[in-house]
């Protein structure tokens, strides 16, 4: 469990420890830890289970850096991240803090919006437009939650009509062979955006989960930076995967 915190008063002056800034530090670090423990007593009473074990980590950092750092330090396999967008922008797709995130981890992050009560994830939406070569190794957090919750995986394809490409073509018959032990069906989605797509598929079949790989060359990549997300209101409900890309 980690929670990091950064004054708002924070200037040079106090890492040359101002007289007027002595104790700043001590206060936030106390309040960082009370809260952390606060929400390890929680999870261990309402969630009890004798296989978990928590550890709380507070740390004078930005949030980016210290996950991504405590990542490769501890060989995480997985980051879960509560995520909110920028206040009074609720039409914001994640926040800054978590998309940095998602950019540069190398494991496997999961982003839980606001307010979400846990489901499991049965029913996992997957959109692709078959422009990645999978991988077993990048696909086995996703299939192991599959797994362990019996779920099945609805494969979108998000396209803008034409016809699949060879490679794309190999792409699809190697996801379909990588999915073989995992109930899981495929959807053609075109002459749309992956946004309204993901929207549309949401309307017909609740979902409980959302899971993408990440790559620079397809849609996840303008997903983000697409500035008309806030006019056509793409808004995560559910937990969001991001698996990174495995060249």
């Amino acid at each position: 469990l980690i929670n990091t915190y950064t004054p708002a008063v924070y200037r040079t002056e106090y890492a040359l420890y101002s007289p007027g800034q002595i104790g700043l530090g001590d206060m936030y670090r106390e309040n960082s830890q009370t809260q952390l423990e606060e929400l390890k007593t929680k999870i261990e009473n309402e969630f009890y289970n004798p296989s978990h074990t928590f550890i709380t980590h507070s740390a004078f950092n930005i949030p980016v850096d210290e996950v991504l750092e405590t990542v490769k330090n501890e060989k995480a396999d997985l980051v879960i991240m509560g995520t909110q967008g920028a206040t009074g922008a609720k039409e914001i797709l994640l926040g800054t803090h978590t998309v940095h995130v998602i950019k540069k981890a190398t494991c496997p992050v999961i982003a839980v919006p606001s307010g979400f009560e846990y489901e499991n994830p049965t029913e996992i939406l997957f959109p692709t437009d078959y422009e990645i070569d999978y991988k077993k190794e990048q696909l086995k957090p996703l299939l192991d939650i599959a797994k362990n919750h019996i779920g099945s995986i609805e494969v979108i394809h998000v396209s803008s009509g034409n016809d699949l490409t060879e490679k794309q073509i190999e792409n699809k018959q190697k996801l379909n062979y990588l999915l073989a032990q995992t109930a899981h069906l495929f959807h053609n989605m075109p002459n749309q955006g992956v946004i309204s797509a993901i929207n549309n598929f949401q309307m017909k079949k609740r979902m409980n989960l959302l899971a993408m790989v990440q790559n620079k060359h397809t849609f996840l990549e303008r997903l983000f930076i697409e500035p008309t997300i806030k006019k056509i209101g793409f808004h995560v409900t559910i937990p969001f995967m991001v698996i990174p890309h495995f060249d």
